[in-house]
């Protein structure tokens, strides 16, 4: 008997579980296409705060800065998931994810001048894709 009372209840139960999960998951699609809209501000905020410390960082040789600012930058791209392709949303707003990859390794040459890592036109792509970043995030 107790059998038979849980197989008639069994499918209203699993009625109010899936639906608040159905929900959440369809939430969760539509709050990824309203984050991917918002990551040009996000990633001028970002680089808006690091890029002053960066340069007062450069003016002073101060090579620590770039150690800390790496575990912030690998923090903010991770919770947008660009690094690990988690948000293909964001494949549309190259010039930004570059400009936050980029910004701490154009600083790095600036102090380094010789290390192989620092390529020719590297700061201008990076200018580059800063402006195109910021444009973008004016226009959203």
């Amino acid at each position: 008997m107790d059998l038979l009372r849980l197989l008639t209840r069994l499918p209203a139960t699993l009625g109010r579980i899936a639906a608040p999960l159905l929900l959440a998951v369809a939430a969760t699609g539509v709050g990824a296409q309203v984050d991917a809209n918002r990551f040009p501000a996000a990633a001028m905020s970002f680089l808006g705060g690091e890029l002053p410390a960066m340069e007062a960082a450069i003016a002073a040789r101060d090579r620590d800065y770039f150690e800390d600012a790496m575990g912030r930058m690998l923090g903010f791209s991770d919770s947008w998931g660009f690094k690990t392709r988690d948000n293909p949303a964001l494949a549309r707003f190259p010039m930004c994810t570059d400009a936050v990859s980029d910004f701490l390794v154009v600083g790095m040459c600036r102090i380094m001048t010789t290390s192989s890592a620092c390529e020719p036109g590297m700061a201008a792509k990076f200018n580059t894709n800063l402006q195109q970043c910021r444009d973008l995030a004016a226009k959203l």
